[in-house]
């Protein structure tokens, strides 16, 4: 089956959205039980499930789809560990922003690392979309301190997981590579677990805590990560960071509309202004 851009690229808004409404499910799930022992189960889970789902494609299973799994799984960690370390350290605010700034990394490191060619109109939207997500999330001045330094790593990381996912997904097969990237972070976070001290077993089964890695499981992980794997070979990194900018709009707005959260109208234009950047790609792509 053909894959047009457009529709890859819709599939890639779902995917955002989905990491973005499950933003706040996650928040009140690591009230109850430690963010490395959340991750390690829900990444752990997620690696169980896939197992039978692929076990029939083991012959095609060698060391070089292991490699490229582990340096995803490797890339993703890292992003989400120095997030979660991030926000001990600084605003919320401060790290949605800085974290966003992979939409102006990803065209960037495109051009530089691998001589890939980025759209006007994609640079265009870009700077849209960064200026709308300062509106969206910040709501005083940006310090300098670990918090932003560790944010800006994020951001960093993340950005590399979208270019190696666009070059292994053209190359290796995406179930596979999907499922054994779930066994790194998995590994990743118990041992960040260890490492911190602690428990790798929940200290209590909340409904909070279960709804959350159900929904992250099933919708942010298994989901949204075989649609990034599988679409982003029918688009481009830079639209695909790009697209990723609406998570953050999808988490506000979720928020608002079950969590309670505030939205003014700097929220209302950041968001607005994210929603035009993605269309000035899209539509001068």
């Amino acid at each position: 089956m053909s894959i047009k851009p457009w529709q890859a690229d819709s599939l890639l808004v779902m995917t955002a959205i989905s990491w973005g409404v499950t933003f706040l499910l996650v928040q009140e799930a690591v009230r109850d039980v430690p963010v490395s022992t959340f991750l390690l189960w829900r990444f752990g889970l997620a690696f169980g499930f896939m197992l039978p789902i692929v076990y029939r494609r083991f012959a095609r299973l060698d060391r070089a789809t292991l490699t490229a799994a582990g340096v995803l799984g490797l890339l993703n960690f890292t992003a989400y560990a120095f997030q979660t370390y991030g926000l001990t350290l600084t605003l919320s605010t401060s790290v949605a922003f800085i974290t966003g700034l992979f939409v102006v990394l990803v065209p960037m490191m495109a051009f530089f690392l691998f001589r890939r060619p980025v759209a006007r109109s994609v640079w265009l939207g870009s700077g849209v979309a960064l200026a709308g997500l300062w509106f969206l999330t910040m709501q005083g001045e940006l310090h300098a301190g670990w918090g932003e330094a560790l944010s800006l790593g994020c951001a960093l990381f993340f950005a590399l997981h979208i270019l190696y996912t666009d070059r292994f997904a053209r190359r290796f097969d995406v179930p596979l590579l999907v499922t054994f990237q779930f066994g790194t972070m998995a590994l990743g976070s118990a041992g960040m677990a260890l490492i911190t001290g602690q428990p790798l077993l929940p200290p209590v089964f909340s409904s909070a805590f279960l709804i959350g890695l159900v929904t992250t499981v099933l919708f942010a992980t298994i989901f949204a990560f075989w649609v990034q794997t599988s679409m982003q070979r029918y688009t481009t990194p830079s639209r695909a960071a790009l697209i990723f900018t609406l998570e953050p709009l999808s988490a506000a707005l979720f928020g608002y509309a079950y969590g309670g959260e505030m939205m003014g109208w700097l929220q209302v234009i950041g968001g607005g202004m994210i929603i035009v950047g993605v269309l000035v790609a899209e539509l001068g792509g």
